[in-house]
């Protein structure tokens, strides 16, 4: 299989120098991948994949301390011969994740004797393609905690804001406790920048 893989990425020439791992596990570099957006991973269609069988592919930044830790991507198949994959947000994913206790990596999918990589690298693990199919990329994971967290607070600011009324109107009731709205405004606008910048934020 291995000038039956290739990389693209945008503005450089096409990659197709896999390293053979096993027979079924291959790994390629990318180089200067901070500046990297999007990768398109394909087969070049000098051989077809098993029949039944995909390749799932993973990413994984460079550690100066550990062997690499793997987050998929997604996968390639006869019948989806390439695929394009949004590796910009993975970085911070990567940490995250790494803080969190590696919830989303699998370190173990190309083994766990290899070196220690200072340069971005994919890797392409040939698996039963019905089980690829099951699996939920990393970056679907951190996009849908992302917009589940954001749904939650828009339900909330919008539900509180419903009871809102001025000064003018207020009855005065001694028993009860009142928040200004504009307080309830920095809050929802300082959660939301946190769960940008962090979608597991609240599990600290």
């Amino acid at each position: 299989m291995l000038n039956a893989l290739g990389v693209i990425v945008s503005g450089r020439l096409v990659q197709t120098d896999f390293q053979e791992i096993s027979a079924t596990h291959f790994l390629i570099t990318i180089p200067d991948a901070d500046n990297v957006n999007h990768v398109v991973v394909f087969l070049t269609g000098t051989a077809p994949f098993p029949e039944g069988m995909a390749g799932g592919v993973y990413f994984s930044w460079p550690d100066p301390n550990a062997p690499p830790s793997w987050q998929l991507l997604g996968y390639i198949s006869n019948s989806k011969p390439s695929a394009i994959f949004k590796i910009s947000q993975l970085k911070k994913l990567d940490e995250i994740v790494g803080q969190a206790g590696g919830g989303m990596m699998n370190n173990n999918v190309f083994g766990t004797n290899l070196p220690i990589s200072h340069i971005a690298q994919i890797g392409v693990s040939i698996e039963p393609e019905a089980s690829l199919v099951q699996q939920t990329p990393a970056t679907t994971t951190s996009s849908t905690y992302y917009q589940f967290g954001q749904k939650i607070l828009e339900n909330f600011f919008n539900f509180v804001s419903s009871f809102s009324v001025t000064q003018s109107q207020m009855t005065p009731n001694f028993n009860e406790t009142y928040v200004p709205l504009s307080t309830l405004q920095t809050w929802y606008t300082n959660f939301e920048r946190r769960l940008q910048q962090n979608p597991n934020f609240w599990k600290n």
